[in-house]
């Protein structure tokens, strides 16, 4: 699955990235493209607290990149 989050600001990026989880099944990877640069603390505490794996972060032309692994 993924999601475009490109041009959204806090918290719309997590909001989507939850609605994403809560869809998906376990094990599955959710990518989540996103411009606000708060996302990437935002992305690392939502993985840690809900126990889900951020499996990948890369920026590129002024994106983030995160591939997060539904427990």
């Amino acid at each position: 699955m993924k999601i475009d989050a490109v041009g959204l600001i806090c918290p719309e990026p997590i909001m989507l990235l939850h609605k994403a989880i809560h869809e998906s099944s376990s094990g599955e990877i959710i990518e989540l493209v996103a411009t606000d640069p708060a996302t990437k603390k935002d992305v690392e505490k939502f993985c840690e607290f809900l126990d889900h794996k951020l499996i990948s972060f890369k920026e590129e032309n002024n994106q983030f990149i995160f591939q997060v692994e539904k427990k």
